[in-house]
């Protein structure tokens, strides 16, 4: 997605939210001098296979992850998004990359980073604490933002951390992308919302809002972008986005 076409959802993000614009990019500032004195990644540095599965955290993703792992996973680049990664850990599946405003299963996602995974912390006006607290422990780090980039902090489009997921490999050249655990639906896991305290919940207004901006741009990158897109979620239809089951999938197309 290029910038132009980026800023113009932003602007209409950050109307609809109430969001602020400065503390998007205060977060930014915060995360880019965090890096200065890392040995930080950037998209050029980062090679993904040309099959990618973007994995979210919705109530399909455990049937999904059985599903795949019956062709075998490792024929893709696995990119989860945030609390997506602790049902892949828990399945003994270490995503490649995982897009995270530090809002999942912390330790988890620090046990990833330890396992080799590829952290991209993304900053926005409401985790700079996190940022500050859990930055300087990560290994594996690009940093993100959704406002102007910065040294270090990369924008390559996307709301939420599901559909920064497909820009993300959109930027890496994926020719194919499968979306799992995309449900886009009313109810939210604790994969999601870990402080739940129960397995699923139903999602509230601003949840709801927050996915169908998700899904909306998922559908945007399906017309607009040069990648394949399928969903194997067993949650709501995408325009334009072909619902399929795992087994019709070919690698090769």
């Amino acid at each position: 997605m290029d910038m132009d076409t980026w800023f113009s959802w932003y602007k209409t993000i950050l109307k609809e939210f109430g969001f602020s614009k400065k503390d998007d990019e205060d977060s930014a500032l915060i995360l880019s001098k965090l890096l200065e004195d890392k040995s930080v990644l950037s998209p050029q540095k980062i090679n993904i296979k040309k099959n990618v599965v973007v994995f979210g955290a919705g109530p399909s993703i455990k049937r999904n992850i059985r599903e795949l792992k019956k062709i075998n996973i490792d024929n893709f680049t696995i990119i989860a998004a945030d609390g997506a990664t602790t049902a892949l850990l828990e399945e003994n599946i270490v995503p490649d990359i995982i897009i995270t405003d530090l809002d999942g299963k912390i330790d988890d996602i620090l046990q990833a980073d330890k396992l080799g995974s590829v952290l991209v912390v993304h900053a926005h006006g409401d985790n700079q604490d996190k940022i500050k607290k859990y930055v300087p422990r990560i290994k594996n780090i690009m940093g993100s933002t959704q406002s102007t980039p910065l040294k270090n902090v990369y924008n390559f489009g996307g709301f939420t951390d599901g559909d920064r997921c497909v820009f993300l490999a959109i930027e890496l050249k994926a020719r194919l992308i499968i979306l799992a655990g995309m449900d886009f639906g009313d109810i939210v896991t604790n994969y999601s919302r870990p402080e739940l305290g129960k397995s699923l919940d139903n999602a509230d207004e601003i949840k709801k809002l927050k996915l169908d901006y998700a899904k909306r741009l998922i559908e945007w990158a399906a017309r607009h972008e040069n990648v394949k897109i399928v969903n194997i979620s067993y949650g709501d239809l995408l325009k334009g986005i072909r619902q399929v089951k795992v087994d019709e999938i070919n690698l090769n197309s």
